[in-house]
């Protein structure tokens, strides 16, 4: 079989490695346009003690995060080591929307169905800035230790070498339509010209509606502004700092390279506006400094720009489009791209190639009524 993935974010690259791996003909499209959520976002695997009440979106994030360990295990038996996952641990931390009680309750209420997130343990003030040295010296803390994080531009990258290896095609090139005959889409057509597959999956994010559109499908997604600043602290050893998640939006993590990553702006209706704001690093930065004011002297290395694409809901848009064939979508995973889409990636090869799955994608319909 032969299958075109148009997108090679996250999702994209993850199914098109798990296409691969099974023994499908796979070609992935992808024009690497600025802007690509996948490329910008911050990687937090710790949904367990999230205020979110989308049940939906919480049983595919846990199934993702529990997925995790057994993924990166597999992708280093194809010699694939970069991905900058670690288990950092995570620190839950009070914020403007919600304590550490209500925090906790929530994690021990799900703790039976998750127990990789491990034993819960309130920390000390002291004790937290111990783990985070650049902490407020006042914020007590709830430590999980399963928390990890990930680098999504090297994860996505390392899913795409491996898929190559097992044969995998890859394009930098822009998907301007769909080719159809009748109700079956039979293609994708670009620059150089139409290529014809049995399957077409389409993982484009916010760019993915103008494709569907002439086809009369209203893919409800638009892209979020996603503004997110990367600081360097000299000479510190940061790889095993914990993920801090205060009670708010905003977050900061931690990688191996004296590098702590904070953000982020969720800016709806930002439309496909790539620009960096004043307001938006403001926001950012005085979010990241009341939590860790020891940041203050860190150096601003770098700015990212995510479009996230957002559905009308927290949960994912995964599989069959409607009133054709050989169409399938992967879309909506908003701020959770990191965290599902690995998972994702494979439920939807295991879609596209006829077989069961062992967990149930009819809740994530991509054109919910």
């Amino acid at each position: 079989m032969r299958v075109i993935v148009v997108g090679a974010g996250i999702l994209g690259a993850s199914t098109a490695w798990h296409l691969a791996r099974a023994g499908a003909e796979v070609v992935v499209l992808d024009p690497f346009l600025p802007g690509r959520a996948t490329a910008a976002g911050a990687g937090i695997i710790c949904p367990w003690p999230s205020a979110r009440t989308d049940q939906g979106w919480y049983a595919i994030a846990a199934a993702a995060a529990r997925h995790y360990p057994a993924l990166i295990a597999n992708l280093a038996e194809e010699g694939e080591t970069d991905t900058g996952y670690a288990r950092s641990g995570a620190l839950v931390l009070p914020g403007p929307e919600g304590d550490l009680d209500a925090a906790e309750s929530r994690l021990r209420a799900r703790l039976p169905q998750a127990p990789e997130a491990g034993t819960p343990q309130r920390l000390a003030p002291a004790e937290a800035r111990a783990l985070f040295p650049p902490l407020a010296p006042d914020l007590p803390a709830l430590y999980i230790p399963g928390g990890a994080r990930v680098d999504g531009r090297r994860l996505a990258a390392a899913f795409l070498r491996a898929a190559q290896r097992r044969g995998a095609t890859l394009h930098e090139a822009a998907v301007t339509d769909l080719t159809a005959r009748g109700t079956r889409i039979t293609g994708a057509q670009t620059q150089s010209g139409v290529i014809e597959a049995d399957e077409i999956l389409l993982c484009a994010g916010a760019w993915a509606p103008p494709l569907l559109a002439p086809l009369g499908l209203a893919l409800p997604v638009q892209p979020q502004r996603g503004q997110i600043l990367h600081l360097i602290l000299p000479g510190q050893d940061t790889a095993a700092w914990p993920v801090l998640l205060p009670q708010s939006s905003h977050y900061l993590l931690a990688f191996e390279d004296s590098r702590v990553v904070v953000g982020a702006t969720r800016e709806t209706g930002s439309g496909f506006d790539l620009r960096l704001t004043a307001g938006g690093v403001m926001e950012v930065l005085r979010n990241a400094l009341s939590i860790a004011p020891g940041l203050a002297e860190a150096t601003l290395h770098e700015t990212r720009i995510g479009m996230r694409p957002m559905g009308p809901a927290l949960s994912p848009m995964l599989g069959r489009a409607p009133g054709f064939e050989g169409l399938t979508i992967g879309n909506g995973l908003g701020p959770s791209g990191l965290t599902i889409g690995p998972f994702a990636g494979s439920l939807l090869a295991e879609l596209l190639l006829g077989g069961a799955s062992a967990f149930p994608l009819a809740a994530y319909p991509p054109f919910p009524a």
